[in-house]
């Protein structure tokens, strides 16, 4: 990795990497997450009636405000200018749980994945907190990136291992 793309100086000490002089492109990361949970929390969210009202609908907000505040609660994240950020919250082919999806893009100097992960594990941790008076052992696993493209790095998708 070049020194200039490390979060330590030359005398180990942490810094924001300076992207000064990389150029603006177009960038697009996706990430998933994962909700388990019991039949009865399951019922009530897929019906919009939670203890707290609409939990899809709230967690959907709750992911795009995350994405839009990632710089202010990652250490030495870039505040970038997001163009588009989008949660897609769907019952999992179980019908145990709900995947989440969250699709963030900008054109900048630096990428979204942690936007679109940030986005994707507060959605998360929203549906569990609209529902917990129903099911306080919910499950949130398989927070990952699924898909990046744009920067120096290239694009990436992820595989299921095995495959």
């Amino acid at each position: 990795m070049s020194p200039a793309l490390t979060h330590q100086d030359a005398h180990g000490r942490v810094h924001m990497v300076d992207v000064a002089d990389k150029p603006v492109t177009g960038r697009r990361a996706v990430a998933g997450a994962h909700i388990a949970m019991s039949a009865t929390a399951f019922a009530a969210i897929s019906a919009g009636q939670g203890p707290k009202g609409n939990a899809l609908h709230t967690a959907e907000l709750a992911g795009i405000m995350a994405a839009k505040q990632t710089a202010g609660l990652i250490p030495l994240c870039h505040p970038l200018p997001l163009t588009s950020v989008k949660l897609v919250i769907e019952p999992d082919n179980a019908g145990t749980g709900f995947d989440i999806r969250a699709t963030v893009e900008c054109d900048g100097k630096t990428g979204v994945e942690m936007e679109a992960l940030t986005a994707a594990s507060i959605a998360a941790l929203t549906l569990y907190d609209m529902t917990k008076a129903l099911d306080k052992a919910m499950t949130i696993s398989a927070i990952r990136l699924l898909e990046k493209s744009g920067g120096r790095s290239g694009d990436y998708t992820w595989a299921p291992s095995g495959t």
